[in-house]
């Protein structure tokens, strides 16, 4: 087990009061909200979350307390992914309009789009981000130079044979691809050849790096995994009684929280006993994503109702909660 338990007085909840903290709900999305992804820590006190949503239209919100900050205009298709790089200068969308875009955070504006021929379901910045891989219902996984765009990448051609839903590129070398074929695959991308895969028994959810970048969590069916970056080893795995479309963990508490399609409910785990602590309610539509704040003091949640919520982790005061 390579989880170090830590004390849960850094920013972790101990024992959790979120239901008699109310969540702070973000309204702007008309459509569903099917992804968020957070900045790391920019500063002391700031980061921003990034969403993308079926409205086409993803949004740039203070990570903190939630406060809209611009919308990204461009896409004419549902928006399936969108991330933020490491230095939140810029974002990343991936669209059913055939496209991916590169966005100034700042102004709002497309710097480029990365025309597909078909539905573009997956992106990722590399760790500085001189580069992004897509993937989709093309099931290509592509690397573009951001330089070059015009020239991109092929990473193990006609290998998978199902939509790519997720990529997380976990170290400058590696890229992890989860796809409709039940399959995570990790890629050398220096070769631009497989390393690893491992299979699961039903269509993967989510796949997402930690934002310590310790672990990547993927959810498939009603279970959840949670792999080592390093070593490529999956340290658990664990069967719920629900459809789990989202996972994440607090390394810290050593809790996870999980989104799910089956119903409306954020669930909280115990990760070494595998029980269930918790469960919210405040949605009023399937939860499509979840994700902690890089602090670990708050996490958001994205749903089918067409908002995000902010709930919070820790027992101290924080943001807008007093």
């Amino acid at each position: 087990m390579s989880l170090n338990p830590q004390s849960a007085s850094n920013g972790g909840a101990g024992a959790i009061q979120a239901p008699r903290v109310v969540p702070l709900t973000c309204h702007g999305h008309s459509r569903p909200v099917v992804h968020l992804h957070f900045s790391p820590m920019l500063g002391d006190d700031e980061y921003y979350l990034i969403s993308a949503c079926k409205d086409n239209n993803p949004m740039l919100r203070d990570g903190i307390t939630g406060d809209w900050i611009g919308t990204f205009l461009g896409h004419k298709g549902a928006v399936w992914q969108a991330r933020l790089s490491t230095d939140a200068a810029l974002a990343v969308t991936a669209s059913a309009d055939f496209s991916a875009k590169i966005w100034d955070t700042f102004s709002g504006e497309c710097l480029q789009t990365l025309q597909h021929n078909h539905i573009v379901r997956s992106v990722t910045f590399s760790p500085n981000p001189t580069h992004v891989a897509t993937g989709g219902a093309e099931k290509k996984l592509r690397i573009f130079d951001l330089t070059r765009p015009e020239t991109p990448l092929e990473v193990g051609p006609q290998v998978h044979t199902g939509t790519i839903k997720s990529i997380v590129w976990s170290d400058p070398n590696t890229l992890v691809s989860a796809s409709d074929d039940k399959k995570l695959r990790w890629w050398d991308v220096r070769s631009r050849e497989s390393v690893y895969e491992f299979a699961v028994s039903e269509l993967i959810g989510s796949c997402e790096l930690s934002p310590e970048g310790n672990l990547i969590s993927a959810t498939a069916g009603k279970s959840v995994y949670f792999f080592e970056v390093a070593s490529r080893r999956l340290i658990k795995s664990m069967t719920t009684a629900y459809e789990v479309s989202s996972v994440a963990l607090h390394q810290a508490t050593r809790k996870f929280i999980t989104g799910g399609s089956s119903d409306t409910w954020v669930r909280v785990y115990d990760y070494d006993t595998e029980q269930e602590l918790e469960v919210y309610k405040g949605h009023h539509g399937s939860i499509w994503s979840v994700s902690f704040s890089p602090d670990g003091k708050l996490y958001a949640t994205g749903s089918e109702d067409g908002t995000i919520k902010l709930w919070k982790y820790t027992d101290q005061p924080y943001g807008l909660w007093k």
